[in-house]
């Protein structure tokens, strides 16, 4: 009677792991063991045999190579190249030691291997349970064939979402996890594989990178405090008078139209690198614009566009609107072309002027339309690479560490960028792109909350 039950109480449950352990009959709990042994048991032969040549391919993988790369991913490597001389040629032979960095790759792809084999357990410890729940109520068991064709029909999620999950996990989450665990290593210009080895080190250069005492330190600050006001100066002055713009534009009274957006619209058609390299020419001491002014007698030495570091920070950021405008101008007039215009009219008969019609009708609209943008916006700022990087390289240099590594004008993104082209520090590299990617992340999330965008998505439906 009791085992009744447990049938009865199986046949009610779920297809899952913890159900196929606890309601599962022998043959199914040996499935976490042998994996394919239910599928084989109840006539599943392919299935069944296919889940074991994995777990087989697994274990051999594991004792040929994947122990000895879990081992190395501890240690990253003990044996050193070395010179030795050859008494019997007389000549000195170099022997091939460990190599830290593919230490650390094999080892962490050992245990992206072991993840897939866990998630392979459990899809095998699934399928047997649900074989057995086909054949205790009396349903015909699938044939692969069965199975082949579900993958094109019921099952097509899972046939056309498994080569980009693959493509996720091979290109982008196991590289960043490779990059994060560098952080806590001291793979820099003084450890560089395969001629010399590198080691954990913690959180040691977290805290080096957070001691404002040390050079390191007193440059994140600064560079961080600067990429915070580049990124807010960036996209609010972008957004302000990219929607001042639209508005002019958009007005009733405003002739020709069309030819206004086509005007601005062609510094988007131009390649950035193109357009920020000129302006970065034209800027220089005896480039175009000093020399016109000189020629005009308004100065009589050249202006120091990229040599003072005050000038420098304002000039990337009034070059920087002129790229983003009109962007902003397009997002912006496409939403005041939707804004219906009975709002504007029974303002106007209500007796509004036409800052209260902004403040109370315009505004709105824009903010709750434009919110998302603006975030994305500002994380984008953050990681603004091309403009500072084409204008300035960070120029200029006269701060701080590494004997003017980190510039004036420099952002986490652009120093980290040096760090590691340059003097091959791929550990801090890595420790401010994690600390980079916490900053985007966190703003990202709360403003996003925070905006009526999340919290009153139907309010302007």
């Amino acid at each position: 009677m009791a085992k009744k039950e447990a049938v009865n109480g199986a046949n009610q449950q779920e297809i899952s792991v913890k159900n196929a352990l606890v309601y599962g009959d022998a043959v199914t709990k040996c499935s976490a063991v042998i994996l394919g042994a239910g599928n084989l048991a109840r006539k599943q032969i392919i299935k069944g045999l296919l889940f074991l040549a994995l777990e087989v391919a697994f274990f051999v993988f594991m004792i040929l190579k994947g122990a000895a790369f879990l081992g190395d991913l501890i240690t990253l490597g003990t044996n050193t190249g070395e010179e030795v001389f050859n008494e019997a040629k007389q000549i000195y032979e170099y022997t091939q030691g460990d190599n830290s960095m593919l230490c650390l790759l094999y080892g962490i792809i050992t245990i992206f291997i072991i993840l897939a084999f866990v998630v392979l357990w459990c899809a095998s410890l699934k399928s047997a349970y649900m074989v057995q729940m086909y054949q205790e109520q009396g349903k015909k068991i699938p044939s692969f064939v069965d199975d082949i064709r579900a993958l094109f029909d019921q099952n097509i999620q899972k046939t056309l979402l498994a080569l980009p999950v693959a493509c996720v996990v091979l290109f982008t989450i196991l590289p960043l996890v490779f990059m994060i665990s560098m952080a806590f290593t001291n793979y820099d210009r003084n450890h560089q594989p395969p001629g010399k080895l590198f080691d954990w080190v913690g959180l040691q250069n977290f805290i080096e990178l957070f001691n404002s005492k040390s050079g390191l330190g007193y440059a994140f600050v600064h560079i961080l405090g600067w990429t915070l006001v580049w990124a807010v100066f960036a996209t609010v002055l972008n957004f302000v008078f990219g929607m001042i713009l639209a508005m002019v534009i958009n007005r009733r009274d405003t002739k020709a139209k069309g030819f206004w957006r086509f005007i601005f619209i062609l510094s988007i058609a131009i390649p950035q690198f193109v357009s920020l390299l000129v302006m970065r020419t034209m800027l220089q001491p005896e480039g175009a614009v000093n020399v016109m002014l000189k020629q005009l007698g308004l100065i009589d030495q050249g202006l120091p566009f990229w040599t003072n570091a005050t000038w420098a920070r304002i000039t990337v950021i009034v070059v920087n609107l002129w790229i983003g405008i009109p962007y902003t101008m397009l997002q912006t007039t496409g939403i005041l072309q939707n804004i219906p215009g009975e709002l504007y009219e029974s303002a106007k008969i209500d007796g509004a002027g036409p800052a209260t019609i902004f403040v109370k009708i315009t505004m709105p609209y824009m903010m709750f339309v434009m919110t998302p943008y603006l975030i994305t916006s500002f994380v984008g700022n953050i990681n603004n690479f091309n403009v500072i990087y084409l204008l300035t390289e960070g120029a200029p240099k006269a701060m701080a560490y590494n004997n003017g590594t980190g510039g004036k004008t420099d952002l986490l993104v652009t120093w980290l960028y040096r760090l590691t082209i340059d003097l091959k520090d791929y550990n801090l590299g890595a420790v401010i792109g994690i600390l980079t990617f916490v900053l985007c992340a966190v703003f990202s999330l709360i403003a996003y909350r925070k905006t009526g965008s999340y919290n009153n998505e139907e309010e302007f439906q």
